[in-house]
């Protein structure tokens, strides 16, 4: 890899560790003393978990990933041909790897001028950055380094026609007002010739929805397991991630899948940077996340809430997960 060009990168930091970890205090202590505990699943991602993840993805089971990449690849040139759009925005942007399908047909038309990623993590932020900018070398990348629940409006206003992704069905792993939220604040990245692509996963059979965040291999439960790791790092906790059973299921009546952790026996927990202990049952669960699937039907009316209008609907062959292009209203 070439070394990277300053004058193409702009790397604007919105979130620092200090920041994070004020966060990070705040959503563990109102998770743990909750009725129902909990811990968000945006601290799965540590380094460890985010490689635990990129493993998962691969795992038979596990369909999304590579059925999301597989529509992508198969809509991507008419798709930047319809659009004409220059600039890409990810928000959470990760390490950009399906994002390289969209960003490979915008340079083979040549219209290709800027790519900014949304990402909390800055080191992941600058790596995927210096890979983009030695592949696509006309290319500019301003980077924010944020939360995309609380740092949208770091985004820089279009330059051009402008595509915003969110991709990977990460919008299954907010509630229903989180998602009310977050996609008004993405509609208010969007100018007239804008257009939003969302990654979603769709209802389907129980038993495959169940196996794909239950695979024999346990990577899932281990991903699972690793947010008691990183409170443990970040807070000074005193978990014993072995002590817990992995347990996913679907839950019907809300659409959607459930991921809890589960004491063998009694846990008693101290949380050092929160002066704070707790008891962890058998009887009850600690909730890490929830991944909610969708229909044609919900997604528009999600989208119509929000002020935005489906414009392109795209599936795989056997209908597992979808694409949903979307404008602005009016």
């Amino acid at each position: 890899m070439n070394p990277v060009d300053a004058s193409r990168l702009t790397v604007e930091v919105c979130l620092t560790r200090a920041g994070r970890l004020e966060t990070m205090a705040d959503d563990v202590r109102r998770g743990l003393t909750a009725p129902q505990k909990s811990l968000p699943c945006k601290y799965f991602y540590d380094a460890y978990g985010s490689r635990l993840f990129e493993r998962i993805t691969e795992i038979p089971e596990y369909y999304q990933t590579r059925t999301e990449l597989a529509t992508l690849q198969s809509i991507a040139d008419p798709f930047v041909d319809d659009g004409r759009f220059t600039e890409l925005v990810e928000l959470g942007s990760g390490s950009a790897t399906k994002t390289r399908t969209l960003l490979d047909a915008m340079e083979r038309r040549g219209c290709l001028t800027s790519y900014i990623p949304v990402d909390v993590s800055e080191a992941m932020l600058r790596e995927s950055a210096a890979a983009l900018l030695d592949r696509y070398r006309n290319v500019t990348v301003h980077g924010v380094v944020g939360d995309f629940q609380q740092h949208l409006g770091s985004v820089p206003r279009p330059t051009g026609p402008r595509l915003v992704i969110f991709l990977g069905s990460t919008i299954g792993n907010l509630q229903s007002d989180e998602r009310r939220h977050f996609l008004a604040e993405a509609r208010e990245l969007l100018d007239a010739d804008d257009r939003f692509l969302i990654g979603v996963d769709l209802v389907k059979d129980v038993g495959m929805l169940e196996a794909a965040y239950n695979d024999s291999a346990g990577i899932t439960a281990e991903f699972n397991r690793n947010i008691l790791r990183v409170v443990n790092r970040e807070l000074g906790a005193t978990f014993v991630p072995e002590a817990y059973r992995h347990s996913a299921y679907y839950n019907e009546a809300d659409r959607r899948i459930e991921m809890h952790l589960v004491p063998e026996d009694v846990q008693r927990v101290y949380v050092r940077d929160l002066q704070l202990t707790i008891d962890v049952s058998p009887r009850e669960t600690i909730w890490t996340e929830i991944s909610c699937k969708f229909t044609w039907d919900s997604v528009v009316a999600m989208l119509d809430e929000a002020g935005m209008t489906l414009t392109q609907w795209h599936t795989d062959p056997r209908g597992l997960f979808g694409l949903a292009l979307a404008a602005r209203h009016g």
